[in-house]
């Protein structure tokens, strides 16, 4: 069975407690996963080459500062390259990643397909490959970790958030993020597989906004045009994109959070604003923090340590009545 087909199925795997972004905290520098008598890389030794998708969103924005971060604290070469949504940008990085010989390669898949060559290319190096945040639709072989959420659960829990809102009762439009990314794929799928058990909602429009806020508050008007006040909800795959759509919303004259129910996902600063403000009533928390379980992960490859196959992302779900509380606490 390979990793798509385990998380769409929803089987927990044991988690690594200590690389949780929640409460959590980045590895010592001067840790190591060597056996006592052997002589092992540490950090400082590692040089990692990270092909970023790019800077898309304040949750991908949280992801790379999280990454250079601890990169700098534990003393880790990193040598991280920018996709600009272009998947043949990160392919181009990755092959100049094994012509450098780095220790370890990770990457965030713009799109789950296309992946199978190049990931090849690194197995035949021997280069170990974390896969971070977003899956890749590719064989387990090709691949030696994934580090990230569980995007399916994400979708579940938004329609049932969705449901409470609604009193299962309700029009929806759907904001999708980057067509065939993963999160983008699971996270339509897993609410979907919800609204099965709530026949009194229905969707009755969705377009893709690539995760952007602009694109948020553009296809928002649109829908609204089409649509008015038809909709009772709307269901944004993240943050900025329901961001953006508040804005439009508020210019045809609704208000957003009250003729229109708003959940979306990413838990980032500017949405608890948001709840705070009354325009977003339930945000979904997908985890950016990963940093310290990638760089861990890479040391644990780099010295032929045992490891999990999914490193999965502990987080939580948050609305109005707690935003105020939970704010402070945000570090993205």
């Amino acid at each position: 069975m390979n990793i798509s087909a385990l998380r769409r199925c929803a089987i927990v795997l044991a988690v690594l407690c200590t690389l949780s972004a929640c409460g959590g905290s980045a590895p010592s520098a001067s840790s190591s996963a060597a056996p006592l008598g052997t002589q092992k890389k540490t950090y400082a030794d590692l040089v990692v080459g990270f092909a970023q998708i790019g800077a898309e969103s304040e949750w991908r924005t949280a992801n790379t500062r999280s990454i250079q971060d601890t990169a700098s604290h534990l003393g880790v070469e990193l040598k991280l390259a920018d996709g600009q949504q272009q998947q043949e940008n990160q392919i181009k990085s990755i092959r100049s990643f094994i012509a450098q010989r780095v220790d370890v390669i990770g990457i965030s898949p713009v799109v789950e397909t296309g992946w199978d060559t190049v990931f090849a290319e690194v197995k035949q190096a021997g280069i170990p490959l974390i896969v971070l945040d977003r899956h890749a639709d590719v064989p387990d072989d090709l691949f030696s970790a994934f580090i990230g959420s569980d995007f399916v659960q994400e979708g579940q829990r938004a329609c049932m958030e969705m449901a409470a809102l609604l009193n299962g009762q309700g029009n929806i439009v759907e904001l999708d993020g980057t067509v065939g990314s993963a999160p983008m794929i699971d996270r339509q799928a897993g609410f979907k597989e919800c609204l099965r058990d709530h026949p009194g909602m229905r969707i009755i429009a969705q377009q893709s906004g690539d995760f952007i806020r602009a694109r948020g508050k553009e296809v928002m008007a649109t829908l609204l045009k089409s649509h008015g006040r038809a909709i009772n909800a709307l269901f944004a795959q993240n943050d900025d994109m329901a961001l953006g759509a508040i804005e439009a919303i508020e210019e045809y004259g609704l208000k957003p959070g009250s003729d229109i129910k708003i959940v979306s996902v990413d838990a980032v600063r500017a949405a608890f604003e948001a709840m705070i403000a009354g325009k977003l009533n339930v945000t979904i928390e997908c985890n950016p923090l990963l940093g310290p379980p990638f760089f861990e992960t890479a040391l644990k490859l780099a010295n032929g340590t045992p490891i999990e196959k999914w490193v999965k992302s502990k987080e939580d779900i948050y609305r109005q009545d707690t935003a105020a509380q939970e704010l402070p606490k945000r570090q993205y």
